[in-house]
């Protein structure tokens, strides 16, 4: 009697799990997609169909709130006090397997607010049109599938907040993707804010309204992954720094300081191990 009421209060607690996990699984994605969604039909048509509509001055300072809103939060979480915060966003006996799915979750629901609720100005500043509209329109459809595949080289599964609730599902440890290094990342080493910058300029429609996100935006692209290569410097020591002497930050601008290594330094051999025999360095011709 007693192994049976042990195997179910255990087939009970595995139901539990899964009902939980897959509540989190179905609220971070389905956030995910509004938000994503959500923010680029608003682009796309240069935030002039956005739902606030407040009167001037007060829709300054929504707008402002609702701008600043992301970039702050999106960092803070991401700070030692911020990851506390998430785990209280998840039962406690989960929290710490579901921090990378509430992190998903908050950032997604950030970009649906702002990117509903912003008040549109009403100015149209220039819209293309005829082949130039069609060639910003690819353009801009290009800079998504861009960011998408820099999400999918950084790891798919951490990006979209899936890693969490899935470990919680099948009760195992998350799998944290390693340092990305491969896909895009050889160009640069923050091709995912790049990509998103170029979502920001390609747009056919332009207002005051877009002209201010992009503005903000871009220059969050720049200043914000200091912070995350601060970060990564911590996480992943000297494999991070040698990543950081062959690959530029940015814009995947070719230097040739960043590829030519000290003679005689036998540390090549550990941080060239990913590009040895691809053909990425020409100066490797020899030694191979």
């Amino acid at each position: 009697m007693a192994h049976r009421q042990t195997v179910g209060f255990h087939r009970t607690g595995i139901a539990r799990r899964r009902i939980i996990a897959a509540l989190y699984g179905l609220l971070c994605h389905g956030l995910f997609v509004a938000g994503v969604g959500m923010m680029i039909f608003q682009m796309y048509f240069g935030m002039s169909r956005c739902f606030g509509a407040l009167e001037a001055p007060s829709s300054w300072l929504a707008n402002a709130a609702l701008l600043l809103q992301f970039p702050i939060a999106h960092s803070f979480l991401l700070s030692a006090p911020g990851r506390r915060l998430l785990t209280r966003l998840a039962p406690r006996a989960f929290s710490a397997e579901l921090s990378a799915t509430t992190y998903v979750i908050v950032a997604s629901a950030q970009v649906l607010v702002l990117f509903s609720f912003w008040t549109p100005s009403g100015v149209i500043l220039w819209q293309a049109r005829g082949p130039l509209f069609w060639m910003l329109t690819t353009l801009y459809a290009a800079s998504w599938l861009l960011l998408g595949k820099a999400i999918l080289d950084a790891g798919i599964t951490l990006q979209t907040g899936s890693l969490g609730w899935w470990a919680v599902f099948w009760n195992v440890k998350p799998k944290y993707p390693g340092m990305p290094t491969q896909g895009l990342f050889k160009l640069c080493r923050q091709p995912i804010y790049l990509a998103f910058t170029c979502t920001v300029w390609t747009v056919p429609v332009w207002t005051p309204d877009q002209l201010f996100i992009a503005v903000a935006l871009t220059a969050y692209c720049i200043i914000g992954p200091l912070f995350k290569e601060a970060r990564f410097t911590r996480l992943f020591g000297q494999k991070f720094i040698d990543y950081q002497k062959i690959r530029p930050y940015w814009l995947p601008i070719s230097r040739p300081l960043l590829r030519s290594p000290k003679r005689n330094d036998l540390s090549i051999y550990d941080t060239y191990a990913d590009q040895w025999w691809d053909g990425s360095q020409r100066w490797l011709r020899t030694l191979q």
